[in-house]
């Protein structure tokens, strides 16, 4: 039996990890739900999981559940403070980081320092942080298992590789070889990206995910994120990392090694797999859904991305080639910029100006501590402000 937290329970990643515990109530136990403010959603996984321990990030969401919940024994923590209590929890084996943004990445920190297996489907936390969260993680020899499709693929491509791989020992892999779909907007130009509504950039052909990570994945931001994410999951320098446009999301991702062999990971688009993957790692175990048949699909393609039209892929490997604090400069202005996009308040190809703008005029640091880090997101923030009226 698996006791699990969950950072972000009532996003799409959470529900998805808690219906993986429904279907197998004798191996995976809650004992920690967290999530921003749905308190609807998390009274009734409350009331179905019994977790011992509840955080409601939003002090006013917590109070609204705390009494709602208070014909019960579950206890109600708010803030960061709630959120690291939440980590380092005893009675649990392994965190699935599901939360959205960099406020995942000092829960991760506390999670391994208390010796936590990790669940990974926040992006935020390696692509900022990455040169503190590896090394930390073998310092403490916990596992980070990846919860993304591509990296779950890449991960699954890798075993009897993966341990030295991360050790140091990549010598025999020649690519990792990170799949895209190309998002609601491949194939489109310039000149028709400018017309494009955020009604439309949600419109994703494959996969139900998150606003911010759909709005990601049509601009290839997310993609970028992906590449800079799988440097430090598989230590791997950037230019070893191949973008491949897949439209039929079939073959999530795979490594290619310097023999010629190529390794690659199929499936249909569905993330049930891949979070039963490493919630159940290392078993294989069967699920519900509908299986991929290969007779049924006809064909696969595969293209080159398209950087000049969509550069915050390009903008997003310079960033990894950088290190530093410029992934975080990155990530930072993405973030906000795709807020400001949601809200309507800029068109769609000003988030691609924005991160641009961004690079270059936030002060480079080589070594930035968690602290650092922060203050580069913040500073972020403040200059898009500025510009922002």
């Amino acid at each position: 039996m698996k006791k699990i937290g969950v950072l972000g329970s009532t996003g799409s990643i959470g529900t998805q990890t808690l219906q993986i515990v429904r279907d197998y109530p004798d191996r995976l136990k809650v004992v920690a739900l967290a999530a921003s403010k749905n308190v609807e959603l998390m009274e009734s996984q409350a009331r179905e999981f019994k977790p011992e321990l509840v955080c409601m990030y939003d002090e006013k969401a917590a109070a609204d559940l705390k009494d709602r919940l208070s014909d019960t024994s579950v206890r109600i923590v708010t803030g960061m403070d709630g959120l690291t209590e939440l980590s380092i929890l005893p009675d649990m084996d392994i965190l699935v980081t599901a939360i959205v943004g960099m406020i995942g990445i000092r829960p991760t920190v506390a999670a391994i320092e208390a010796g936590k297996n990790i669940a990974l489907a926040n992006k935020e936390t390696l692509v900022t942080a990455g040169h503190i969260i590896m090394p930390l993680a073998r310092e403490k020899n916990i596992s980070i298992l990846p919860v993304d499709s591509e990296h779950s693929a890449i991960f699954q491509s890798l075993q009897g590789r993966y341990a030295d791989a991360i050790d140091g020992d990549s010598s025999d892999i020649d690519k990792i070889i990170l799949t895209a779909s190309g998002g609601p907007f491949r194939g489109k130009s310039v000149s028709e990206l400018r017309a494009m509504t955020v009604h439309e950039a949600l419109k994703h052909p494959n996969w139900n995910m998150g606003p911010k990570v759909t709005i990601d994945s049509a601009s290839l931001c997310n993609k970028g994120l992906e590449v800079m994410e799988a440097k430090w999951l598989f230590n791997v320098d950037i230019d070893r990392i191949r973008v491949v446009i897949h439209p039929q999301s079939i073959v999530h991702s795979g490594v290619q090694y310097t023999d010629g062999a190529v390794i690659c990971q199929m499936g249909i688009p569905d993330m049930k797999l891949p979070i039963q993957y490493a919630l159940l790692y290392p078993d294989r175990s069967p699920m519900k859904e509908e299986k991929l048949d290969l007779c049924k699909l006809g064909s696969l393609t595969f293209e080159e991305p398209d950087e000049e039209t969509f550069r915050g892929l390009k903008m997003a490997k310079e960033a990894g080639r950088m290190g530093g604090n410029m992934p975080t400069v990155f990530n930072a202005a993405n973030e906000k910029a795709v807020a400001l996009f949601m809200e309507e308040k800029i068109r769609f190809l000003r988030i691609y100006e924005i991160i641009e703008e961004c690079m270059k005029a936030v002060p480079f640091i080589e070594d930035p501590s968690l602290d650092d880090i922060f203050e580069t997101e913040k500073e972020c923030y403040e200059r898009i402000a500025e510009w922002i009226h």
